[in-house]
């Protein structure tokens, strides 16, 4: 086991990896750079999100699958927007909301598919998620015409601010 300077110094390390880099990391490019097991690091960054969740933080690590990033903490959202001057969220549509939540609840999925659930063309509405990046090819179904998949994206998870896809509600929950 690493000492408690040790564990600082590496926190401080991966504090600065994820704020230079704007983007996720995943964990073992992380610990390659740190020369730390896997584990190790994983227990490192667990450790650092319960940190970052301290309610005296403005930011936040989020963990998609094995990527890790800083995110704004939700509730400083409109703050944030202030200074960027526009509110991303009030621009999709509620076709693209619906088309959104279809994919969050039944990815992957195709586009007929979200199509027969929403009763009408869903064209548009992808076009709008993928160009926002909330949404994303996942691949093609193994069949005739090989129709593309769809699923959500790491934007999404930010957008929202949800740390993972286990933390939407459960859509027996939602109907009333």
């Amino acid at each position: 086991m690493k000492n408690s300077d040790d564990r600082s110094n590496y926190f401080s390390i991966i504090e600065s990896l994820l704020f230079v880099s704007g983007e996720s990391l995943d964990i073992k490019q992380i610990a390659s750079i740190i020369k730390c097991d896997v584990k190790f690091t994983k227990n490192l960054l667990d450790d650092m999100m319960i940190t970052y969740k301290k309610d005296c933080r403005g930011i936040e690590i989020m963990k998609d699958n094995d990527r890790y990033s800083f995110v704004t903490k939700s509730k400083n959202s409109s703050y944030v927007e202030k200074l960027l001057g526009k509110n991303s969220r009030q621009s999709l549509s509620q076709a693209s909301l619906e088309t959104l939540a279809i994919i969050a609840y039944k990815q992957p999925i195709t586009r007929i598919d979200i199509d027969e659930i929403r009763g009408v063309k869903s064209d548009r509405a992808i076009s709008t998620l993928i160009e926002k990046r909330l949404i994303r090819e996942n691949g093609k179904l193994n069949v005739p015409g090989k129709p593309i998949l769809y699923g959500t994206t790491e934007e999404f998870l930010k957008h929202f601010g949800i740390q993972d896809l286990g933390n939407i509600p459960d859509l027996n929950s939602l109907i009333v």
